[in-house]
């Protein structure tokens, strides 16, 4: 089973914490797969990853590139395994059938995306009642995490 994890953004926008979380599961050495819930999406998020600090760099690829299996981070709108990770990112309201192939899954939440949020309490019960470890992480004051226990 999976370990599920709720990110519910509340301080910053995707945009923002997305990356932060991408760079700690590089440096940890896991290859990440960031599923977005269609193209338009998928474009802002690779385009992003490129652009969000001047000063760093997140080696990654998206699944209309070449190379799509050699990438650390793939970013996609397929729900397909293509690079191998370890951990799959939710992002948009995306779903995945194929969570049983990935350790870690987060969901990330956007606060003023209030059907987001609502389904995801669906899910929340669904994930556990199938046997995943779930837990519920919330952005502090500073921006930073916090399990909500």
């Amino acid at each position: 089973m999976s370990e599920v994890r709720f990110y519910h953004l509340t301080r910053q926008p995707l945009e923002q914490a997305l990356p932060a979380i991408l760079m700690k599961a590089y440096k940890g050495g896991r290859k990440v797969l960031v599923r977005c819930p269609d193209k338009a999406m998928a474009k802002r998020v690779n385009e992003t990853l490129w652009t969000y600090r001047a000063d760093s760099f997140l080696p990654h690829g998206s699944s209309e590139g070449e190379f799509a299996n050699a990438q650390p981070i793939l970013v996609s709108d397929q729900d397909q395994n293509e690079n191998d990770a370890d951990v799959l990112i939710l992002c948009g309201g995306a779903l995945s059938e194929k969570m049983d192939e990935f350790s870690l899954c987060c969901e990330m939440l956007e606060d003023h995306q209030a059907e987001q949020v609502a389904a995801a309490r669906t899910r929340w019960k669904d994930y556990k009642e199938a046997g995943h470890d779930v837990t519920y992480w919330f952005q502090n004051e500073s921006g930073g995490w916090e399990e909500k226990k």
